[in-house]
């Protein structure tokens, strides 16, 4: 019984993510207008950025959304199907959670955020416009 309980959601996954990731590309907001010097250091401090994540997983879409919306360059890493990142998100943030911001500091050390209303509100609260 495990077994098809597992294959009908894996199925209801494949099914569904074609149309969660055409929802993101249609819905995404246009990013916010910044003058090319305040862009320039907006791209700057989003350098020691990385959001680990799941392609189709909701909560990630909706950070993603907000990141497009403040127009940052953010690297997104893939713990889903690379195991180097899914490895790296283990190893510093403790669990293997989705989505999640790896912060690295200026004293040199990392800070993770796994909530996607906590990433939200930390992107904002750093690099929404005055």
């Amino acid at each position: 019984m495990r077994v098809i309980i597992r294959y009908f959601f894996r199925t209801l996954r494949l099914v569904l993510t074609p149309f969660m990731l055409l929802s993101e590309k249609l819905s995404t907001p246009e990013s916010v207008t910044r003058s090319a010097e305040e862009q320039a250091r907006a791209d700057e401090a989003s350098k020691n950025l990385a959001l680990y994540q799941f392609k189709a997983c909701p909560f990630c879409i909706k950070v993603r959304k907000e990141i497009a919306r403040l127009g940052l360059n953010i690297e997104t890493r893939d713990a889903q199907h690379d195991p180097e990142h899914r490895a790296a998100l283990e190893a510093g943030g403790g669990q293997i959670k989705v989505p999640c911001l790896k912060i690295h500091q200026e004293d040199g050390s990392d800070r993770w955020l796994y909530e996607s209303d906590e990433i939200k509100a930390w992107l904002q609260e750093r690099f929404e416009p005055a």
